[in-house]
């Protein structure tokens, strides 16, 4: 199984994982062992297609005789009649409803069983082999942001219920849970009668009694209201990922997305005011069509003032079916490559030095494997890591005391000497 994008489609490959084990077959990490080799794709922006497309070549070619090449999600869904027609190297394109079969190639099932309904939302998935655990909450999305096309692709918005997330979260057996979806604090809002308003609180409360810690990735700005904000520092993961795309209004509004600088600021001094440990993370989009010098430079003062812990900027890509699409005052591709420098140069003496401000201070970390572990301040495979004594053991929390940071990366006493100097 090769995962490529998002955490999202991390849990959907699990959730594969499972029905192919309940099936019978056993895990390889060598693709020329393997049977089946099944490819879980990304569509989100240009970059990600043409990563997908070479790994699915890249893997023909290492495949033995009579093994099958099975592609599947987003690019799956996406371009499931061009991927079919394109790639004669696989035998089956499977999106999130009906397979389509390759070019003189019949349609081979990834399992035995019916293909899932659903968006294998509601699959059953293996325990977890690492202490923490990503868990799907709903699927789609019900916005209409002038950049993105995923809700083209995985419809509106459609949110488990509460039971069947916690009983997915006790099944991972993961210390901490990270929960996830394309919105995540519009969970419930498209089933009112059944899961009640503000129900993604009641959704953090129910995890929380069973898993250590819970994490929340992708909150949309304005839905952080004073509950909301109270829940996520009650769990004891005070971690914030805002996804604010941009500071100034004019292009936010191009954007059509809620906020503004002053909005944003409000809402980080309040967490801030709150939980004075909070870490905070948010993306931005650098080179939407209109965004002028003026706008780059509202988002530079934005940046180096609210001194977030982890910042992504991203290029804009231009993706069919989005109001973007059609957007004048596209920016050149230059100068987005040297508007994007200039805030990564920015954000990375500000993780550097965040980062040093905790030299000296004990943290509460989880060991995530032999010598590394996080604290509340780091999401797995997103964030920086702490480097601990390797010999604590993996999936337990500990106090660590922080001796050194070399930029992203925390090191606490007992770390392997090498890590030290």
């Amino acid at each position: 199984m090769e995962t490529l994008g998002c955490p999202k489609n991390d849990v959907d490959s699990d959730k594969i994982i499972g029905q192919l084990l309940a099936d019978g077959m056993e895990p390889t990490a060598d693709p020329s062992d393997a049977d089946l080799i099944v490819v879980n794709t990304c569509a989100f922006i240009e970059p990600a297609r043409r990563e997908s497309i070479d790994t699915v070549l890249a893997l023909g070619d290492r495949r033995r005789d009579g093994a099958r090449l099975v592609v599947t999600g987003c690019m799956a869904e996406r371009y499931g009649d061009e991927l079919a027609a394109a790639l004669p190297e696989v035998d089956a394109v499977i999106g999130f409803s009906e397979p389509v079969a390759a070019p003189s190639r019949r349609v081979i099932p990834v399992s035995a069983a019916p293909l899932p309904a659903f968006d294998l939302l509601n699959l059953p998935r293996p325990r977890s082999s690492r202490p923490w655990a990503y868990v799907k909450i709903a699927e789609g999305c019900d916005r209409s942001c002038g950049f993105c096309a995923i809700p083209s692709f995985r419809g509106p918005q459609r949110s488990r219920d509460i039971a069947s997330i916690v009983d997915e979260a006790r099944a991972t057996g993961a210390r901490e849970i990270v929960l996830v979806a394309q919105d995540l604090a519009a969970y419930g809002r498209d089933r009112p009668d059944e899961l009640g308003s503000g129900s993604i609180v009641g959704l953090v409360e129910a995890v929380s009694d069973v898993a250590d810690w819970v994490r929340l990735l992708y909150l949309y700005p304005s839905d952080l209201n004073e509950e909301l904000l109270e829940a996520i520092v009650a769990t004891g993961v005070p971690y914030f990922d805002l996804s604010l795309q941009h500071v100034n209004r004019d292009l936010l509004r191009r954007m059509r997305r809620w906020g503004d600088d002053t909005r944003f600021r409000d809402r980080i001094e309040r967490i801030r005011e709150i939980a004075p440990e909070a870490a905070l993370r948010s993306n931005f989009i650098v080179g939407y069509p209109g965004e002028t010098e003026q706008h780059h430079d509202d988002l530079l003062s934005f940046v180096e003032d609210m001194q977030l812990d982890w910042c992504g900027f991203f290029e804009f890509s231009p993706e069919e079916g989005t109001a973007a699409i059609d957007l004048d005052g596209h920016v050149p591709p230059e100068l987005i490559a040297e508007r994007i420098g200039e805030l990564r140069s920015l954000q990375d003496d500000i993780t550097a030095s965040r980062r040093d401000d905790l030299i000296g201070t004990t943290q509460h970390v989880l060991v995530d494997s032999v010598g590394i572990a996080r604290s509340h301040r780091e999401a797995p495979e997103i964030d920086g890591v702490i480097h601990v004594d390797p010999a604590l053991a993996v999936g337990e929390f500990v106090d660590v005391h922080v001796v050194d940071a070399l930029g992203p990366d925390l090191v606490a006493d007992g770390a392997n000497a090498e890590i030290d100097t």
